[in-house]
């Protein structure tokens, strides 16, 4: 099992420090590093900063949003950050939510798997560098009855197939993504649920097209936090706030995609709460809602010795890239946080 690490959004307040964590993952022989994207900064602007100033590390997008870009335009990003990255690019994709593809992008929400599929179809013709012609139910390119032609990729990626990644939650997304992408981007995974909650739909899928799991990336990502053993309640408790707003907060009352999630975990009651009180605007009484057992089985919280035991459950559970949000109140802490990562991963017998 591999190590990732995830920076988040840029424009929070530790941009510089970002980077700094960015070239020490890159030291300490992390496989990959992601960026995010919601309405704030974006990710590849982010992602080529990060490539120019590392030397080894893949940069990903987690993710590109499916909205907020034409399936050719990102190609052609693909297409620059691997040949700017020599080779280090992975792409990852998502619709994100109603909230954002519509307040956001004024993008409708709608036929998410469809849109999807579409999307990946024809991001992989036009770096293929082949004509672009697609006749589908959301694109049609070139548009008929006009002066259209279709037109060829002039960029040239470093690989002849970049890593394409989608974010997955629900079965139907999951089922999908092992059917069209190379790996799948989790969240809030729970190794003792894994299986159930995303590894058997992602096997589903391969299987509809022919293909094994073999070869196919599953990347989580957890919240690390490093301490003594006997405070774990108390490291977990830094981290309510997080999944109270992901549980409660996130999409809508109807499509929130993260509540389900723990609903099928075992959480129904518990997310139900959250997602009343979030909504109501009661924000710390959410955050209090959230069961204890529910952040300590999607984060990585205590000694190295405990994260370890957690690593080796997700490899035992079909992760093969563990995607770390190192927490911290600064550069230092975190940076420790990043090789506690190693050390565990080493102890674990996983690296």
């Amino acid at each position: 099992m591999k190590l990732g690490i995830n920076l988040g959004y840029w424009g929070a307040g530790m941009d510089e420090d970002n980077l700094a964590v960015a070239q020490e993952a890159d030291r300490l022989g992390y496989a990959v590093c992601w960026a995010a994207e919601a309405y704030g900064s974006d990710g590849a602007t982010v992602l080529s900063w990060v490539a120019a100033q590392t030397e080894r590390i893949d940069v990903g997008s987690a993710i590109f949003q499916i909205p907020a870009r034409t399936p050719a335009m990102t190609a052609m990003t693909a297409a620059t950050l691997d040949s700017l990255s020599n080779g280090r690019f992975r792409l990852g994709l998502g619709v994100s939510g109603p909230q954002v593809s519509e307040g956001w992008y004024g993008v409708k929400f709608d036929k998410p798997l469809a849109r999807t599929r579409e999307y990946v179809e024809i991001v992989r013709k036009a770096m293929s560098r082949e004509r672009l012609t697609y006749e589908g139910q959301h694109w049609t390119l070139p548009l008929p009855g006009g002066p259209g032609k279709p037109i060829k990729l002039t960029v040239h990626p470093k690989r002849e197939r970049v890593p394409l990644y989608i974010a997955a939650i629900g079965p139907k997304n999951l089922e999908q993504t092992g059917e069209i992408a190379d790996g799948a981007l989790l969240i809030f995974p729970a190794a003792e649920h894994l299986q159930d909650t995303a590894i058997s739909h992602l096997r589903a899928g391969r299987e509809k097209a022919g293909l094994t799991m073999e070869g196919f990336d599953v990347c989580p990502t957890l919240p690390l936090a490093v301490g003594e053993d006997k405070d774990v309640a108390a490291l977990a408790d830094t981290f309510r706030p997080y999944t109270a707003l992901y549980v409660g907060g996130m999409g809508s009352r109807k499509q929130n995609f993260y509540n389900q999630l723990a609903r099928r975990m075992g959480y129904e009651q518990a997310a139900t709460e959250i997602q009343e009180k979030y909504l109501a605007g009661e924000k710390d009484a959410a955050a209090a809602a959230v069961p204890h057992e529910l952040i300590d089985s999607t984060t990585l919280l205590g000694s190295v010795e405990r994260i370890a035991e957690r690593m080796q459950a997700y490899a035992a559970a079909g992760v093969t890239t563990l995607t770390l949000s190192p927490a911290g109140f600064t550069l230092e802490e975190r940076i420790a946080a990043l090789r506690a990562g190693t050390e565990a991963l080493e102890r674990a017998g996983l690296a």
